[in-house]
């Protein structure tokens, strides 16, 4: 594991890197507003990745990266992960497919900033559709804009509902609720399927 600083326009971000013995792509995940990279369903679908022969960077937005807890605005969020995939992309991902993740607010981040980042796929994990109790506050539009093949792993009780499948969208419901630790190994196991069945043809 190597972890490295990295400079973006609102503060120091921080990428955990975790190679895979032969990386085919890179995949970088990012955290939710509240929570680290530590999250239990990050860490599964980091050791998936790596089976599966991708290289992971786990990245530390800013704001967390500082200390604190509160997220910032999602146009910081957007700009700080751009920064880190054009520093990422230079350094460790030189030439392979990209792509774009995280858990909530992070699997946000990666769907509003994948065309403009290049990202050859999206992995979202429990995509916050809409706030608690409040459906008509839908976020479907962010995944509606994502030009790449997308998957959403999402708990079958997540209180911030279900997003819909679309052309190139794939949604797997596993056991559990937003934190998606209720089935971890089925999180690992639709992560690592996906990621084999995306990734083989942009490196044929």
């Amino acid at each position: 594991m190597t972890t490295a600083e990295i400079e973006t326009p609102h503060g120091p971000a921080r990428a955990e890197l975790h190679c895979a013995d032969e990386g085919v792509a890179g995949l970088l995940l990012g955290h939710g507003a509240g929570g680290g990279i530590d999250a239990p369903d990050l860490v599964a679908v980091a050791g998936a990745a790596r089976a599966a022969g991708v290289h992971v960077a786990l990245v530390e937005q800013p704001y967390r990266v500082a200390g604190r807890k509160a997220p910032a605005p999602a146009k910081q969020l957007d700009a700080a992960w751009l920064a880190v995939v054009e520093e990422l992309s230079g350094r460790w991902f030189e030439g392979l497919p990209l792509v774009f993740g995280g858990r909530s607010s992070g699997a946000r981040v990666a769907c509003r900033t994948a065309d403009e980042g290049q990202a050859d796929a999206v992995l979202c994990l429990a995509f916050p559709e809409h706030p608690p109790g409040k459906p008509e506050k839908s976020r479907q539009p962010e995944l509606d804009g994502v030009p790449v093949p997308t998957l959403v792993v999402q708990g079958e009780r997540d209180p911030f509902g279900r997003p819909e499948p679309g052309p190139h969208r794939e949604i797997v419901t596993v056991a559990g609720d937003h934190g998606l630790k209720a089935d971890l190994d089925g999180v690992a196991r639709a992560a690592g399927e996906w990621l084999g069945r995306v990734i083989r043809p942009l490196t044929s």
